[in-house]
């Protein structure tokens, strides 16, 4: 079995596959504090839950866009899984050229998701990872990666409101029943669901305009992308499980012959 691991800013999110079927998903939050230990039992102790003997697992591969927990989350799979994990970065085969001024630049998740999008459903692709942060990513029919844009995701877009204003509360991120909203909580609502949509859209059409490509699909991904994927035509597909999928892609290319 093939366990893969995304580590985000907010959750780290692991998948089991056996062969090419996902048996497994799981999830946890990222705290830069836990030991090697912690990482190793926690592991332990969630694929046993889903009735996985951690001595099944035979290959891992990781992508992270947080570093600090890197040291901690390696060596608590080395101790416990006894395996040295594949870490996507520089070096790693993708199928995905990187014609940027600096490649370096692109985060592994965003590799991870644009393998996905591209090796299952072709290119051109645009794919929306709705995360901590939102990030759009151009692929062409070739599998270039041209383009990237960054915003902030709804969670962080949401904290800034109850957090720098005196007496907007904490609220749930939904999507309310109308945009003529009549009380404080609906009216954050509105604005946060329904000016993502609008920025959704517009960034897509903007995109596909000034790259001048035309047949360009676009995949979605990321906790909060079915809210924002269910309400506007702009996106074609929504995969909650496309950065699973990419690393099981991207291990399958670097783990023959390893």
């Amino acid at each position: 079995m093939l366990l893969v691991i995304d580590v985000g800013n907010t959750n780290i999110t692991l998948g089991v596959f056996e062969g090419i079927n996902l048996k497994a998903t799981l999830r946890m939050t990222t705290q830069v504090n836990r030991t090697s230990d912690e990482y190793g039992l926690l592991l332990h102790d969630l694929l046993k839950v889903k009735n996985i003997n951690i001595k099944d697992i035979n290959n891992v591969t990781i992508a992270s866009v947080v570093p600090k927990i890197m040291h901690s989350l390696v060596s608590g799979i080395i101790k416990y899984l006894g395996i040295t994990p594949l870490l996507v970065g520089t070096g790693t085969k993708t199928g995905i050229k990187t014609p940027t001024a600096n490649p370096k630049e692109i985060g592994a998740d965003r590799m991870v998701d644009a393998v996905a999008a591209y090796e299952i459903y072709g290119g051109p692709v645009l794919v929306i990872d709705f995360g901590t942060a939102i990030t759009y990513d151009l692929i062409t029919e070739d599998g270039a990666f041209i383009a990237g844009v960054t915003s902030p995701g709804l969670q962080i877009s949401a904290n800034a409101l109850w957090r720098d204003t005196a007496k907007l509360p904490e609220i749930e991120i939904a999507l309310p029943n109308t945009i003529l909203a009549k009380d404080t909580v609906t009216s954050m609502q509105a604005g946060l669901v329904f000016g993502c949509i609008g920025q959704t859209e517009y960034i897509v059409k903007r995109m596909i305009a000034e790259s001048q490509i035309s047949g360009c699909k676009v995949v979605a991904t990321g906790g909060l992308g079915k809210i924002i994927a269910e309400n506007t035509e702009c996106i074609n597909v929504y995969d909650p499980n496309l950065s699973l999928k990419g690393l099981k892609i991207i291990s399958d290319k670097n783990y023959i012959g390893r």
